[in-house]
C-alpha cells in the first residue's frame, strides 16, 4: 500500500482501495485502507506550496486563526473551502512529490477552480490559463453565489478563499 501512495500522492481513498484490490483474491474496504494508511503513518493533508508563504499572508492567516479559534463545529459547517489535498507522512512535508509548485507565468496545464463544504462538493470550473480579478468575480457571481444560495438558503454561509479572510456570503 505504501508503494501505491508513493506512486500517486493525490490519489483518493477510493482510488487507493481500488488499486490495492486489483489482482487480490480478497478485497478490502475503504475503512480498512484508511486504518492501514494511518497505522503506516500516512494522513490526508494539504500539500505545502512552494515558494513558501509571504510574511503578509502569514500575518493574514494568523489573524484569521485568532478570529475564528473559538468557532464550533456548527460554525465551520457553514464554510465552503477551496483546497488541494495529498497523502503524506508527517516528516514528508517538503518531499518533492508532496509539494504543489506555483509559477509566476506559463507553466502549462489546465487551471481549474473548485470548492467544497461540510455537506457536499461544489462546482469545478475551468478558468483558462490565468485568473484575473474580472474572471474571479465572474466565478463568484456564476458559481459561488448559486452554490451558497442552494447550500445555505438563509444566507448563513461563509466562503473561505485560500490565503484570504473568511467572508459572510451575502447574496445580492
Amino acid at each position: 500500500m505504501g508503494r501505491l501512495i508513493q506512486a500517486d500522492r493525490r490519489a483518493t481513498l477510493t482510488e487507493i482501495t481500488t488499486r490495492y484490490n486489483r489482482g487480490m483474491q480478497q478485497s478490502i474496504c475503504e475503512a480498512t485502507t484508511r486504518t492501514t494508511l494511518r497505522r503506516m503513518g500516512y494522513n490526508s493533508r494539504r500539500p505545502h506550496r512552494v515558494p513558501l508563504i509571504s510574511n503578509t499572508n502569514r500575518k493574514k492567516r494568523l489573524q484569521f486563526a485568532r478570529a475564528h479559534q473559538n468557532w464550533t463545529v456548527e460554525d465551520w459547517k457553514n464554510v465552503a473551502w477551496s483546497r488541494v489535498r495529498i497523502w503524506r507522512k508527517q516528516n514528508e512535508n517538503m518531499d518533492p512529490s508532496c509539494l504543489v509548485t506555483t509559477v509566476q507565468a506559463g507553466g502549462g496545464g489546465v487551471m481549474v477552480w473548485g470548492m467544497f463544504s461540510w455537506h457536499t462538493l461544489g462546482p469545478l470550473v475551468a478558468t483558462g490559463h490565468n485568473l484575473n480579478a474580472t474572471a474571479y468575480l465572474s466565478i463568484v457571481s456564476d458559481h459561488v453565489h448559486p452554490f451558497m444560495t442552494t447550500m445555505y438558503p438563509s444566507s448563513d454561509g461563509y466562503f473561505q478563499q485560500d490565503n484570504a479572510p473568511c467572508h459572510k456570503a451575502r447574496i445580492i
